[in-house]
């Protein structure tokens, strides 16, 4: 609720609101959480229009509620390819500036990674290093960096042959 002639109060989207947008945020998510474990899930954030003719704007969000850069754009909402896309971008934003890092980093060459259609899929795509044996690749499909992770095997002990 907004004060009478206040500006509009920013809340959390509830999940359904945007089934699209919620799609890819938690495709984003999955990459997050392998990447930088330590940081929560990001969510949606809106901030209710001036003008009743307006669209509400949705951010992606830190889990504190706070965001940067521009909404998304609302005629991704019905397109599952454009929802990802600028649902990619705007996480890669907020996290990058409010945390100060890059993210999501290239594996092979310590470099931010950035969406980028691949074989009809987006994915994080790496600039490569900086000499031609290191070329530009794509890392893996936005959403499945946790494929890239190998998970650390238990010790077995050997037994001796008697």
């Amino acid at each position: 609720m907004r004060a009478f002639f206040g500006p509009p109060e920013p809340g959390r989207i509830l999940l359904g609101t945007y089934p699209l947008w919620d799609e890819a945020l938690a495709l984003v998510n999955r990459d997050l959480a392998v990447t930088l474990p330590e940081q929560g899930p990001l969510a949606l954030m809106g901030l209710p229009p001036w003008d009743g003719d307006e669209v509400e704007n949705v951010y992606v969000a830190l889990p504190n509620g706070e965001w940067h850069g521009n909404p998304l754009d609302p005629t991704s909402v019905d397109d599952p390819a454009g929802a990802l896309e600028v649902v990619a971008e705007a996480a890669q934003d907020t996290v990058m500036e409010l945390l100060w890092q890059a993210w999501p980093v290239c594996g092979e060459h310590g470099i931010g990674m950035h969406p980028r259609e691949a074989d009809g899929q987006l994915s994080w795509w790496c600039a490569g290093g900086r000499t031609p044996r290191e070329p530009a690749h794509v890392r893996a499909s936005v959403g499945g960096l946790a494929s890239l992770v190998h998970p650390s095997r238990p010790n077995r002990k050997r037994r001796r042959a008697d």
